[in-house]
């Protein structure tokens, strides 16, 4: 199978990229079927060979996930959504969801805790208040 991807040269920490047509048995550095553009990562450099890549293209080549960005980006491919993504995107909502309903569950446990302390806090206080106002009529029962 032919594929196209992107075969690296340049100093250290310099990478470029060339991009080409191989056999997709073939090491990334080897020797290429053809060069059909150049892409430099640092500088955002792309320049692009629209003749020969789409011949290869409609020879049935396959390109890679980073090249495929770039014909995208360069108007020679359509974008498509890979059912990867999708199923990615849909974990990722449903994450959101659950995380979502924990955090309102959560809440509705921390008011209704703070509900019950504050009735056992005002159940508390007329306890006292009851106390108090019983305790100076014992007073005056015990001295008549």
């Amino acid at each position: 199978m032919i594929k196209l991807r992107l075969k690296r040269f340049g100093k250290k920490r310099e990478a470029s990229f060339r991009l080409v047509a191989t056999n997709s048995t073939s090491r990334r550095d080897g020797r290429p079927l053809e060069e059909l553009g150049f892409y430099n990562p640092r500088t955002k450099e792309t320049r692009l060979e629209t003749e020969a890549i789409r011949t290869r293209l409609s020879q049935g080549a396959q390109p890679t996930d980073t090249v495929r960005a770039l014909l995208e980006k360069g108007g020679l491919l359509t974008k498509t959504v890979r059912p990867a993504e999708i199923v990615g995107k849909q974990k990722q909502a449903l994450a959101r969801e659950a995380a979502a309903a924990e955090a309102k569950k959560a809440e509705a446990e921390a008011k209704a805790a703070a509900e019950a302390a504050a009735a056992e806090a005002k159940a508390a206080a007329e306890a006292a208040a009851a106390e108090v106002t019983a305790a100076p009529a014992e007073d005056v029962a015990a001295e008549s």
